[in-house]
């Protein structure tokens, strides 16, 4: 009886062992998922970072050597498109109480028309977007007064990304596509990150006589 005692408590006591040891086991097995997921994640943002500063470097080198307006954004209207793909690039910019309008369509083109691009922004929403400084997107449009064709504009996914100079806006880029493929907080991201660059390459340009305006 004494043995069977004995080997109980010794099989009590080994189960505990393995119960603790498999706990352990789990917690450690928990611990290396998490830092595996931390670490892809973190190379998965590094792969992001590298890329974005490749397409900044490459989009500078390739817009730096145009000296007129007109090939300079048309280059970078290009650029663009090619990185966020299926997109409509317009740009903005302020001329003397008025605007001056460069659109570069898709393969994929939106519903509105040059035309119709046009008589939405008039020049108070312009001046209220330039005044903003700021990425807005279709609803900060909306509230500072965009018109337009109702149907036609819930159909797109839109925002605009300022241009200027020591803080001051003197334009906008428009990206437009269907609302069928929002914009994504990453591909604003990228358009803003080579908007400073462009924006002096734009002040350069308009600073050289009989440059296109």
């Amino acid at each position: 009886m004494r043995q069977i005692a004995k080997d109980k408590k010794r099989h009590e006591r080994l189960r505990l062992l393995l119960k603790g040891l498999n706990k352990k086991r789990k917690k450690q097995a928990k611990q290396i998922d998490i830092l595996c997921n931390d670490l892809i994640s973190a190379h998965r943002d590094f792969i992001e970072k590298l890329g974005l500063i490749s397409f900044t470097a490459g989009f500078y080198e390739i817009i730096m050597g145009a000296n007129e307006l007109s090939v300079l954004l048309c280059n970078a209207g290009k650029l663009i498109g090619q990185k966020v793909e299926d997109t409509n690039i317009a740009f903005f910019l302020r001329q003397h109480g008025n605007f001056e309008l460069h659109l570069f369509e898709s393969d994929k083109p939106i519903a509105l028309e040059r035309q119709e691009l046009e008589a939405c922004f008039t020049p108070e929403l312009i001046s209220g977007i330039c005044a903003m400084n700021k990425v807005c997107t279709l609803d900060d449009m909306f509230a500072m007064g965009l018109q337009g064709n109702p149907t036609k504009l819930n159909g797109i996914s839109a925002a605009t990304i300022p241009l200027g100079q020591t803080g001051t806006s003197f334009g906008f880029i428009l990206v437009c596509r269907s609302s069928e493929h929002e914009l994504t907080t990453e591909e604003l991201g990228i358009i803003s990150a080579v908007s400073p660059g462009l924006s002096r390459a734009i002040w350069a340009c308009r600073q050289v006589p009989n440059s296109v305006e």
